[in-house]
């Protein structure tokens, strides 16, 4: 394990960037936003993620690039929420809706770190009313190298009924390419939830039979993304959820370049598919700009918008004095 300083935040702390290294990987993250900033496969060099060389330039942008995020991933139908038959108002900050925890979420805070050789994990208390979410919500985030690749878990406990749907949310090029289009995708479910005018995700369901939404067989990812249909047109591409049946650890997504192989696999209820369609070009690591639809985000996660639909199961509810604990693993492996 190795710490080096990465910058500081607005209030003047020191921000930190640790490296995790095995035999096959090199791993880096940042104690500002529990972000995942490189993942190098040692025996091409290539690092399969898009980040940025500064903890600046983390706090300036909001494209959440390696990010932690939280209380919630994704969008909050008009910011609100009932739970308990109390109502709570959050940040609108997208299109009429509070998206990917508010204001300031889970990716703009410090952590307190524990290291071991071949473990990180980040912790910190989101306090009462924090963004407007409520309890006392005490959680981690634990990024642990594996010979295989990567395994992130979380685990959050609160004194109220609360709600927490994290999801990491990296942005993955396995040949460090200028676009994602050609990395080839299989999904193994045939349902995917569809979007409003306003990329909320709707609990409506269509069958990816005959859609741009097929990948059930791999296919590349450019293939169907410019079709004229209109789910696409809402999301200005690929801005989806897809959920996997079954419970427990299993595969969602499996991204390939041809030469490297990226299996996705979570025990959370599905994922959702984001071909980085609002990218703005922005300088990473090593001068790379990094351009609509460069990258491809694989977000685990519960529904987006679950809490306010609630005949959908499984709900993203903490009960008081409960703890919820989740994991995703990246695998990375060589077919050439």
């Amino acid at each position: 394990m190795n710490k080096v300083e990465f910058g500081t935040d607005k209030t003047g702390e020191t921000i930190y960037l640790y490296t995790l290294e095995n035999h096959n990987f090199k791993v880096q993250v940042t104690d500002y936003g529990a972000t995942l900033v490189s993942f190098v496969d040692k025996t091409t060099n290539i690092d399969i993620v898009e980040g940025y060389s500064t903890a600046d330039i983390y706090q300036q942008e909001t494209t959440f690039l390696g990010a932690s995020v939280g209380r919630t991933a994704n969008r909050i139908a008009k910011g609100k929420f009932t739970l308990n038959d109390k109502e709570y108002h959050l940040y609108i900050n997208n299109n009429g809706n509070c998206n990917h925890g508010g204001k300031e979420g889970f990716d703009k805070k410090m952590y307190e770190t524990k290291m071991s050789d071949d473990a990180i994990t980040f912790m910190r208390i989101s306090p009462d009313q924090e963004e407007g979410y409520p309890g006392n919500l005490e959680y981690s985030i634990t990024y642990t190298l594996q010979e295989t690749g990567l395994l992130i878990t979380t685990k959050a406990t609160s004194d109220q009924d609360t709600i927490f749907a994290y999801t990491n949310h990296a942005y993955f090029n396995l040949s460090q390419s200028v676009s994602v289009l050609d990395h080839t995708l299989q999904i193994p479910t045939n349902r995917y939830a569809l979007l409003d005018e306003t990329c909320l995700t709707r609990n409506e369901f269509q069958d990816v039979e005959n859609t741009p939404f097929d990948f059930r067989t791999v296919k590349k990812i450019g293939k169907d993304i410019d079709e004229n249909h209109i789910q696409l047109q809402y999301g200005n591409g690929y801005d989806h959820h897809f959920p996997i049946d079954g419970d427990g650890m299993r595969t969602m997504a499996v991204l390939s370049d041809g030469k490297l192989e990226l299996e996705m696999a979570s025990d959370y209820p599905g994922f959702h598919l984001y071909t980085a369609n609002w990218l703005n070009g922005a300088i990473g690591k090593d001068g790379r700009r990094y351009l609509a639809r460069s990258a491809v985000c694989l977000e685990a996660e519960y529904i987006p918008n679950a809490i306010n639909y609630p005949s959908y199961k499984p709900q993203p509810i903490i009960k008081a004095h409960q703890t919820q604990i989740h994991h995703i693993a990246f695998v990375v492996r060589h077919t050439k």
